[in-house]
């Protein structure tokens, strides 16, 4: 039975959505709104820990008039962060080919471990863009490491939002600023790497500084390679 016109492939929609995220006149260029890696892991559907085995071009969809490719990667999961509920253990992940909408590169050797959060399309696909965040495990901190077991997941009820100046203030009570690029002139800074926002007794947020544990790292890598 032939696809009504109506109705577009979940895929579809995540890719316009993508394009829409491109501010006109960038041509080529790829654009993604700055995150905080506590809103990544609340905002995504699955976060994992992974090691990349091949990729290949394949169709978008099943449907035979359907001509748009993406990049399938075959992965193998060795940790799951987030999104027990909506998956077990995930084969596959998607990305799109076409350099404007922010598809991935990853080092496809069985070696590199990288970090991964994504989206479940309504048919199933795990699908990644350089809009969430991807990064090699090695690049990963200590405390991001530790918050990804124990501090995002309990507190993605606060809400963070980039400060580009120094008037900007805090709208709302469960709002951290995250003024990494106002100090540092990078976004990805001190609170990026070693901070979490905190949700605190009388509903208000704020940052606290990630107290990291060397010797459980150290036995998560060792069991988890």
């Amino acid at each position: 039975m032939p696809r009504s016109p109506s109705i577009a492939p979940s895929w579809v929609l995540v890719l316009r959505l993508l394009a829409l995220l491109r501010p006109p006149g960038l041509g080529e260029a790829c654009s993604c709104v700055p995150t905080h890696p506590q809103e990544h892991f609340c905002n995504s559907a699955v976060v994992i820990r992974a090691k990349v085995s091949s990729e290949k071009i394949v169709t978008a969809s099943d449907d035979p008039s359907d001509t748009q490719k993406l990049i399938r990667y075959e992965i193998k999961q060795t940790k799951m962060f987030k999104g027990f509920e909506k998956v077990k253990d995930i084969q596959y992940v998607y990305t799109p080919t076409v350099p404007p909408l922010c598809g991935v590169r990853l080092i496809a050797n069985n070696q590199k471990q990288y970090l991964l959060t994504g989206d479940v399309l309504s048919d199933g696909k795990i699908f990644i863009s350089l809009c969430n965040e991807v990064l090699p495990w090695e690049d990963v901190s200590s405390a991001q490491r530790e918050s990804l077991n124990h501090g995002y997941l309990i507190n993605c009820g606060c809400k963070i939002t980039t400060c580009y100046s120094a008037d900007c203030t805090n709208l709302v009570r469960n709002e951290c600023l995250w003024t990494d690029w106002l100090l540092e002139r990078r976004l990805y800074g001190n609170q990026a790497q070693h901070f979490i926002c905190k949700k605190n007794a009388d509903s208000t947020c704020s940052w606290q500084l990630v107290h990291h544990h060397p010797l459980r790292k150290a036995l998560v890598d060792i069991i988890q390679p």
